[in-house]
């Protein structure tokens, strides 16, 4: 997707990221087991990308309707801030926002289907992966050229950093 001078403004401008974790960071298949445990899939280079927007100091959170325990340990390992088994996930990021006293408009969703949608619609930058659910489609400033759990969290990453006013400080 072109990036706009409007849209680079936007990126240019975000204090806060949130992403929804599955369709995101996994490629939004399940694995289970005879024995009835899930397993997903993520991109490794995503950590790469988290790391860098980490260095501008903007929270990263991941808000997830999801309750299997993969959502926790992923977050974990990549060193970031979650919440799951969330039925009300702009509720959620109304609160973390009033937090980290940040503007909606200044923070940036990335989702994957219908579960996203009021985020969607109001955050300044909301942003669908590449292989998102057709019904949210118009509610994207962006759309991701990689899919979901195969490298649109390290695009998304990637962007802010481009775009942010702090990167000449850090050189990545």
């Amino acid at each position: 997707m072109k990036i706009t001078d409007t849209l680079a403004k936007k990126f240019s401008e975000i204090q806060f990221l949130a992403f929804d974790f599955d369709g995101v960071f996994t490629d939004n298949l399940v694995y289970t087991t005879e024995a009835g445990e899930e397993s997903v899939v993520c991109w490794r280079s995503d950590g790469l990308g988290l790391s860098k927007v980490k260095k501008l100091s903007i929270p990263i959170w991941v808000i997830s309707t999801e309750k299997n325990p993969v959502v926790a340990k992923r977050c974990q390992k990549l060193g970031i801030n979650y919440i799951q088994n969330c039925d009300d996930k702009f509720t959620v990021l109304v609160g973390l926002l009033d937090r980290y006293k940040c503007n909606i408009t200044r923070s940036a969703f990335t989702g994957n289907d219908i579960n996203d949608v009021t985020c969607l619609e109001r955050v300044g930058l909301p942003i669908i992966v590449a292989d998102s659910h057709k019904d949210i489609d118009d509610l994207a400033l962006y759309k991701t050229e990689k899919k979901g759990g195969r490298g649109a969290v390290r695009e998304v990453c990637d962007l802010v950093v481009k775009y942010h006013k702090s990167t000449k400080k850090i050189r990545v």
